[in-house]
């Protein structure tokens, strides 16, 4: 089984660049079961952090470009590198038969089946009503116990771990006790990628969702299975079935 997991900014092209990005994917190969190839790509251009809707907005079409090269390539299931999904519906539109997972819309779930309210702890304020319409696009809201920001952007969150987690469980306590969650998520994919799940969960006592951990293992059961998404929700664009335009990039309209 092959799965790719799609970062939808430049991220190589950060600060942190390359040693990131193979740090990250070492991270997902040892949550990989046995015979599971995982393999990293970042987009050519984009925002290169996303902390609100407009910069989820403007991932999108990169993101759509990547994720049709790496069905190409024979991958069995994507990850869309970004807790928000965004662009995850348009993904599903124009790919066949590669099982495309959403973190937020995996990690939400998976909340709901390990208690009764759940509440996601992300980076900034800037977010937190994105994400209230992602738990409820996902019709989850009644399970939705509180939405939380520490107030540190996604490119410093690991600049001191210490910290981030000192916030985290922070927030965490605030949510079990102010808001009656009784399970908690990271809601932001650079968190998942510091390992601090385990270590909240022994702190708080209650399960604490990982989204890169769960978009794994979701991503390999759904393409182990051999599900894909169904086309009569994510049907492919008419201009396409028609036969009027060939691909994703016809369907854009350039000035002469």
């Amino acid at each position: 089984m092959k799965i790719v997991y799609v970062v939808p900014g430049p991220l190589s092209r950060t600060e942190t660049g390359k040693a990131e990005m193979d740090r990250r994917l070492s991270i997902l190969r040892s949550y990989a079961a046995p015979g599971t190839e995982v393999d990293i790509v970042d987009v050519d251009e984009g925002p290169s952090s996303i902390e609100s809707l407009f910069e989820e907005y403007i991932s999108i079409p990169q993101t759509v470009v990547k994720m049709l090269e790496m069905e190409k390539k024979g991958y069995h299931s994507a990850i869309l590198g970004c807790y928000g999904d965004p662009g995850l519906d348009a993904i599903r539109e124009v790919t066949k038969d590669m099982v495309v997972v959403g973190p937020g819309e995996a990690g939400v779930h998976v909340a709901a089946m390990c208690g009764y309210r759940f509440s996601i702890i992300t980076v900034t304020n800037s977010i937190v009503n994105a994400l209230y319409h992602l738990v409820e696009k996902a019709g989850l809201g009644k399970k939705l116990a509180s939405v939380r920001a520490i107030e540190t952007p996604v490119l410093e969150l690991a600049a001191n771990k210490e910290e981030t987690v000192r916030k985290l469980v922070e927030e965490g306590r605030r949510a079990l006790e102010q808001d009656r969650a009784d399970t908690l998520i990271l809601g932001c994919m650079s968190m998942g990628f510091l390992n601090v799940a385990e270590e909240m969960s022994e702190i708080l006592g209650v399960p604490v969702i990982n989204p890169v951990r769960v978009s794994l293992k979701i991503a390999e059961a759904l393409a182990g299975y051999g599900l894909v998404h169904s086309k009569k929700a994510y049907m492919t664009p008419p201009k396409i079935v028609s036969g009027k335009v060939s691909s994703f990039k016809d369907l854009l309209v350039r000035k002469n």
